[in-house]
């Protein structure tokens, strides 16, 4: 008899912790692209280009990682390991 094959579906507790690193992964994300954004932002500040468009950009990154911190929050610690 062959062994059930897996379609896909995690037990709750898996999919907690997944999610939960999944959250860093996309705080991640968003942090590297909100440095990169500062950057070009006060680049084009200090060389007197226009900077609305990065500025707000910023902000939006900056409000979605925020968010995200706040829903990371929620959620348990990371573990080092996947339980099975």
């Amino acid at each position: 008899m062959a062994a059930p094959v897996n379609q896909g579906q995690v037990r709750g507790a898996n999919r907690r912790v997944r999610s939960g690193e999944d959250f860093d992964i996309i705080i991640g994300f968003l942090g590297f692209w909100a440095v990169v954004l500062l950057a070009v932002t006060v680049w084009m500040e200090v060389t007197a280009q226009p900077a609305l468009g990065w500025a707000l950009g910023l902000l939006v990154t900056l409000l979605a990682l925020y968010g995200m911190i706040r829903l990371r929050r929620r959620l348990p610690e990371r573990t080092g390991s996947r339980r099975r």
